[in-house]
């Protein structure tokens, strides 16, 4: 599933480059949406080398969107 369909399908503003919060295990942590797979979003942490898969409503806050769509 692509950026589009997860916008449409979870009424979420989840684009590539977006910044969220996630929540979902104790304290909040930022992070930036690095693509998606499937109906799920892969998020880059801050501090982290390498990228988690989250779901798009579970645990996550939407803080922008980048200026280019994907």
């Amino acid at each position: 599933m692509n950026m589009s369909r997860i916008r449409q399908r979870y009424s979420v503003p989840a684009k590539r480059g977006a910044r969220v919060e996630y929540s979902g295990h104790g304290s909040p942590i930022t992070g930036t949406i690095t693509r998606s797979i499937q109906d799920n979003l892969w998020v880059r942490l801050d501090g982290s080398k390498r990228s988690v898969i989250l779901h798009p409503e579970w645990g996550l806050r939407y803080l922008s969107s980048p200026a280019a769509s994907s």
